[in-house]
């Protein structure tokens, strides 16, 4: 299959503004976006590779629509727009497609965690830290936010909260952001919070226990509660994960500081392998008054983002071992990646994610098809 008509795709990048002089424009900024995104597609990781990719597929890139006027793009190119372009306009140019899926396959639970890139450590000892809110029923990004490292996470959630379109969602994250700012945040969307408790919120978790630990001792006797159990066995491993949620929040001290607070959690889970047996217990708190099945679930599958995301960007795109030290090239290149980990996601046929990225590479046609995902 040839495509004679024009790539449907290409508006997306119709309203990306190019940063570059115009007197020294040579490549049209739609035909550079649009190679660079082909060519993450066929598993390009780098600048030099978007080039090569554009000098193997240059007539299938002109059947799409591409001017070319001056033939294929160096590297140098590529790289000198990426370092200049708006990480927000570039974000923004995949919000209808993203919005569309979301509108058409809904979200229930969103889970927002912190990615570092490594290989972007500079002479000061910080890296690039992008933040992301993933929805792992669909495979999708939504949106990130990029901070210098790891501690100005915090700042940057409620910034990437204000991106998204979050109403009715569960929004879980990580203990770091147990924050009563990025709790008001949340609701402020709309959504829902499912933050785990840890160390950094002293008296909320030493609260937290003690009431569990009353609970408990009462058999829940008087404590409006819900439990769930879940067991799985397989791979010489057998594991139970037993959810409580309390909703009588009296004894509390700091009930009052966390916006619309409705259920505390227990997650506890019990592991065996072998003769070996491993417990840890985690906690969190919500906005919502739900059930220990929906808590227990969603508190597993906020660590889905690392196998389904952060896996993905490390062992196939191999996004820590890129030596790039530009922050806004860097930043940029992270969200192509993920919009390109999210569209092979929504590709339904049978093969790993490496695997249709080879697809992609040899096959013109599954190329084009992977890129159609994004008309829809």
């Amino acid at each position: 299959m040839h495509p004679t008509e024009p790539l449907d795709i290409l508006h997306h990048f119709a309203n990306v503004p190019d940063p570059r002089d115009a007197r020294f424009i040579t490549h049209r900024l739609l035909d550079l976006l649009v190679i660079a995104l082909c060519a993450t597609l066929s598993g390009a990781k780098s600048f030099e590779d978007m080039a090569a990719f554009g000098r193997a597929k240059e007539t299938w890139l002109r059947s799409l629509g591409l001017a070319l006027p001056c033939g294929i793009p160096s590297h140098d190119t590529f790289r000198d727009l990426f370092c200049h372009l708006s990480p927000a306009a570039f974000q923004d140019a995949f919000t209808a497609w993203i919005n569309a899926v979301c509108g058409r396959l809904g979200f229930k639970h969103v889970q927002i965690d912190g990615k570092a890139q490594r290989g972007s450590r500079g002479l000061n000892g910080t890296c690039l830290h992008l933040v992301s809110a993933w929805v792992g029923a669909n495979f999708l990004t939504l949106g990130q936010v990029a901070v210098e490292d790891k501690s100005n996470e915090i700042t940057a959630i409620p910034k990437l909260l204000k991106l998204l379109e979050l109403e009715g969602a569960l929004v879980s994250i990580d203990a770091m952001g147990c924050q009563k700012e990025i709790a008001h945040a949340i609701r402020d969307t709309k959504a829902d919070y499912l933050l785990q408790v840890k160390g950094n919120q002293p008296t909320l978790q030493a609260d937290i226990i003690a009431k569990f630990e009353a609970a408990f001792a009462a058999d829940y006797v008087g404590f409006s509660h819900d439990l769930w159990v879940s067991q799985e066995r397989g791979h010489g491993r057998e594991e139970e994960r037993i959810c409580s949620v309390l909703y009588d929040l009296e004894g509390l001290s700091t009930r009052e500081e966390w916006v619309d607070l409705q259920a505390i959690i227990r997650v506890a889970r019990t592991r065996w392998v072998g003769d070996k047996e491993t417990h840890e217990e985690s906690y969190y708190i919500s906005s919502r008054r739900s059930t220990a099945a929906e808590f227990g679930s969603a508190a597993r599958g906020h660590w889905g983002i690392e196998n389904g995301l952060h896996w993905v960007l490390d062992v196939i795109f191999r996004e820590d071992d890129s030596q790039l030290k530009d922050r806004t090239a860097g930043e940029n290149l992270g969200m192509l990646r993920r919009v390109v980990a999210s569209l092979v996601r929504q590709d339904h046929s049978k093969g790993s994610v490496s695997g249709k990225l080879l697809r992609a590479a040899w096959n013109d046609d599954f190329r084009l098809h992977l890129l159609n995902l994004l008309s829809d």
